[in-house]
C-alpha cells in the first residue's frame, strides 16, 4: 500500500462493515505507534460484539492498552491471555516501568526468559535495564547486561544509553565508562547520560572533562546538556566554563528557554558573580517563581540584605508569589543575621499564607528560632509538625546542639527512635556534637554501637563525628584508632582539624604539631580552622616557638586563612610566655581592628604575670567593647590587688556596682550515673 494511511477517526466510521483482518491491522497500529485510548476502546467493543476475540487479537489489545497508560486494562487483558505472546509481553514490560513498577518489569522479564519460548530484543532491554537502575540493582543490571550482549542487542545507542544511565544510577562510575567507550554510535543522550551522571556521582570535573570531548567531537549539544553542564559549572565554580557555556547558547533556540536560563542565573550566583545572574535576569522575557528565588538566593549569599528583599517585594508586585523555596532562602538569611523580628514577620506571612506547614519552611523556622536563643519558639514550631518525617527533627537536634543543650538533644533522639523515624547521615551530623558537649565516654560508646548497627559507620564524615566524641571524652586513643581506619582518600581537612584539635585541647601539642606535618606532605591544604586547632595545641602545650613559626608560615603561605582567631592564640601563647610588649605589638600591627578576644587574652596574661601598664590598655578597650562584661572588670580589679594598688581595685568595683553588673557565682557539675 502506496502513501500516508488515513487517520484512524475516518477508518472508524467504516468500523462495523470492516473485515477481521483490516480490525486487526488498525489494532495493531493502535498497539505499535497511535496512542489512542477511544480508538482501542471502540475497537475492543467491536472485537466482542462481532465474535473476534482471540489470542493474538487480545495480545494487540494489551499492547494497545499499554501503550495509551491504561494500566489496569492492560494487565488484567495480560492475565486472561490463553498463551502469553512477545508482543504482549514486551508492551507489559514496557507499561510497568513508564508506570513506576520497576519490580514488576523485571518480574515478567524473568518469567518470559525462563519459559524458554520468547527472548528480549533492542526494544525490550532499555526498560529492564531501566528497571534495575531505578531500583538500584547493579548486580542484576550487569547479568542483563551479559544477556543483552549474548543476544547482539547492544549494538545501537538505545540499549547502550539505557546500560549507562543504570551504571550511573547504581553509582558505577567506571562500568558506565566502559560501555561508553565500547560505543560506537554515541548519541547527544549518550553524551548527555555521562554528563549527568558524573555529577550526581560527586565528580562534577569529570562531567566537565565530557563536555569539553563533545564539544571536540562536534556533536551538537542541546537544552539537556546545558542542564547537565551548568550545574557542574557552578557546583566547581568554574567561571571560565560557565561563560563559554553562556556563549554557546546565546544565539541558539535553547538560549531563549527558561528552564536553560534559570540554569545560567544559578550557575552565576554559584560562581559568586550576582552582577552577572542579575544581567542575565534583567534580559529574560519571562521569568517564574524559580527564576525570582534563584536571584534573591544570589543577594543573601552575598550578604546583600536590602538587595534580596527589594528583589522579594518586586518579585510580589509583578504578580509572582512567593514559594516555600523562597521563603525558606529569606529565613535562612536571618539565621546568619540573627535577625528574630525579621523572622517573625515572615513567619506571619507564612501563615497568612498557608504554607506554614510546608516541611521546609517548617525546617527553616525552627533553624531560625533555636539560632536566636529563642528555643521555646523553636519547640512549639517543632511540636507541629509530623513527627514521621526526618528533617524537623534534625533542626531541633541541631538547634538543642547550637544552644550547647547536648542532654536535651539525647533525650529528642531517644524520642525520635520511639516514634521510628528514619535516620538519615543528616541526623548524625546534628545528634553527635551533643555527645562531644555531654563528654561522657559511657554514653558515647553506646552511641558508638548504635551507629555500627545501623549501618552509618562507613560514612567518613559520620567517623569524624565519633573521633570529635572520644577526643572530646579525653580518650585520644578511641579516637586516633578511628582516624587510622580512615582511608587516606577520606581523611578530609575535617578530620584532620578534629584529630589535631583533639591532641591539642589534651595537651599534647608535639602529637598535634607532628599530625598537622603529616597532614601537608599528604597533600591536604590546611585551612583556618586547621590552623587555629594547632595554635591552639602549642599555647596549651607552651611551644611558644613552634606556634610562632607556624604563625608566620602561614601568614606567608596561606595568608587569605589569617582570622582573628588565630590572632588570639598568638597574643595567649605569647601572653603565656610573659611575653606580653610582644602580644602588643602584634596587636597594634594586627591587619584588622583587635577583637574583645584579642584583647581578653592580652588581659588575662596581664592579670597572671601582674603587669599593670598593659592591663589598663587592654581593660579600657575591653571596657568599651563589652561594658557589660563583670569577667574584664573582675580580672583589671585583681590586676589592681596584685600589685597592692586597693584604691584602683576599689575604683573598678564601683564601676561594676554603678553599672549594675554583678558577678555571676561560679559553680561545678559532676555527673553520677542514672542520677
Amino acid at each position: 500500500m502506496n502513501g500516508q494511511c488515513p487517520p484512524l477517526s475516518r477508518t472508524l466510521k467504516n468500523l462495523f462493515s470492516t473485515t477481521a483482518e483490516q480490525c486487526e491491522s488498525l489494532l495493531f497500529r493502535c498497539a505499535t505507534t497511535t496512542k489512542s485510548a477511544a480508538t482501542t476502546k471502540k475497537l475492543h467493543a467491536h472485537a466482542i460484539t462481532s465474535g473476534l476475540i482471540s489470542n493474538h487479537f487480545l495480545s494487540l489489545l494489551t499492547s494497545a492498552y499499554g501503550l495509551c497508560g491504561h494500566l489496569q486494562y492492560a494487565c488484567r487483558l495480560f492475565d486472561e491471555l490463553p498463551e502469553r505472546t512477545l508482543v504482549s509481553y514486551k508492551s507489559i514490560i514496557r507499561m510497568h516501568t513508564e508506570s513506576g513498577n520497576p519490580r514488576g518489569a523485571l518480574k515478567l522479564f524473568v518469567e518470559m526468559h525462563e519459559s524458554g519460548c520468547y527472548w528480549a530484543d533492542e526494544y525490550t532491554y532499555p526498560f529492564v535495564i531501566r528497571s534495575c537502575g531505578a531500583l538500584i540493582m547493579p548486580e542484576l543490571g550487569m547479568g542483563i547486561h551479559g544477556l543483552a550482549v549474548k543476544s547482539g542487542s547492544v549494538s545501537g545507542s538505545f540499549v547502550g544509553n539505557s546500560l549507562l544511565a543504570m551504571y550511573m544510577s547504581c553509582g558505577d562510575k567506571d562500568g558506565a565508562r566502559r560501555v561508553f567507550r565500547a560505543m560506537k554510535e554515541k548519541t547527544a543522550v549518550s553524551w548527555n547520560t555521562m554528563i549527568s551522571g558524573y555529577f550526581r556521582n560527586g565528580s562534577a570535573d569529570e562531567a566537565l572533562m565530557i563536555f569539553r570531548k563533545m564539544m571536540d567531537c562536534e556533536v551538537e549539544f542541546d537544552s539537556a546538556t546545558v542542564l547537565s553542564v551548568l550545574p557542574a559549572c557552578g557546583y566547581l565554580k568554574d567561571l571560565k566554563m560557565g561563560r563559554e557555556v553562556h556563549i554557546l547558547i546565546k544565539d541558539k533556540d535553547i538560549g531563549k528557554r527558561l528552564a536553560v536560563q534559570n540554569a545560567l542565573v544559578d550557575m552565576y550566583v554559584k560562581c559568586g558573580r550576582i552582577d552577572e545572574a542579575r544581567g542575565v535576569f534583567d534580559a529574560m522575557v519571562e521569568r517564574d517563581v524559580v527564576t525570582w528565588t534563584t536571584v534573591i538566593n544570589g543577594y543573601i549569599l552575598n550578604e546583600d540584605v536590602k538587595g534580596a528583599l527589594e528583589l522579594c517585594r518586586l518579585m510580589q508586585f509583578h504578580g509572582v508569589r512567593p514559594n516555600e523555596v523562597t521563603l525558606s532562602a529569606i529565613l535562612a538569611m536571618c539565621v546568619s543575621l540573627r535577625d528574630l523580628k525579621l523572622g517573625k514577620c515572615l513567619h506571619g506571612w507564612a501563615i497568612r499564607q498557608y504554607i506554614d506547614s510546608d516541611v521546609n519552611v517548617e525546617t527553616a523556622l525552627i533553624d531560625l528560632y533555636a539560632k536566636c536563643s529563642s528555643l521555646r519558639h523553636s519547640y512549639k514550631v517543632f511540636s507541629r509538625t509530623c513527627k514521621k518525617r526526618t528533617v524537623p527533627w534534625n533542626a531541633i537536634l541541631s538547634g538543642c546542639v547550637h544552644n550547647k543543650l547536648g542532654r536535651e538533644a539525647i533525650q529528642l533522639f531517644k524520642q525520635m527512635l520511639f516514634e521510628a523515624v528514619k535516620l538519615n547521615d543528616a541526623t548524625w551530623k546534628s545528634l553527635l556534637p551533643a555527645y562531644a558537649i555531654e563528654a561522657d565516654l559511657h554514653q558515647s560508646l553506646n552511641i558508638h554501637g548504635y551507629v555500627i548497627k545501623s549501618g552509618f559507620v562507613r560514612k567518613p564524615d559520620i567517623v569524624t563525628g565519633l573521633i570529635d566524641i572520644y577526643s572530646k571524652c579525653g580518650n585520644l586513643q578511641y579516637a586516633h584508632k578511628l582516624f587510622d581506619d580512615l582511608s587516606i582518600k577520606n581523611r578530609d581537612i575535617v578530620s584532620w582539624s578534629v584529630i589535631i584539635a583533639g591532641y591539642g585541647k589534651n595537651g599534647n601539642g608535639k602529637v598535634a604539631l607532628s599530625l598537622f606535618d603529616e597532614m601537608v606532605r599528604c597533600g591536604v591544604k590546611p585551612n583556618e580552622v586547621t590552623f587555629t586547632s594547632v595554635l591552639h595545641a602549642c599555647g596549651h602545650s607552651g611551644l611558644v616557638d613552634e606556634g610562632l613559626n607556624l604563625f608566620n608560615y602561614m601568614i606567608k603561605n596561606h595568608k587569605e586563612s589569617a582570622r582573628m582567631d588565630h590572632y588570639t592564640c598568638i597574643v595567649d601563647l605569647l601572653g603565656r610566655a610573659d611575653r606580653l610588649e610582644e602580644a602588643y605589638e602584634l596587636i597594634r600591627t594586627m591587619p584588622f581592628e583587635a577583637s574583645c578576644a584579642v584583647w581578653g587574652a592580652l588581659l588575662g596574661a596581664c592579670a597572671i604575670h601582674e603587669n599593670v601598664e598593659l592591663g589598663e590598655i587592654a581593660a579600657k578597650r575591653l571596657f568599651e567593647l563589652e561594658p557589660e562584661n563583670t569577667g574584664n572588670y573582675v580580672l583589671m580589679g585583681n590586676v589592681y590587688s596584685a600589685v597592692g594598688r586597693f584604691d584602683d581595685a576599689e575604683t573598678v568595683r564601683r564601676m561594676m556596682d554603678n553599672i549594675g553588673l554583678v558577678k555571676a557565682p561560679a559553680n561545678s557539675v559532676v555527673e553520677v550515673r542514672n542520677i
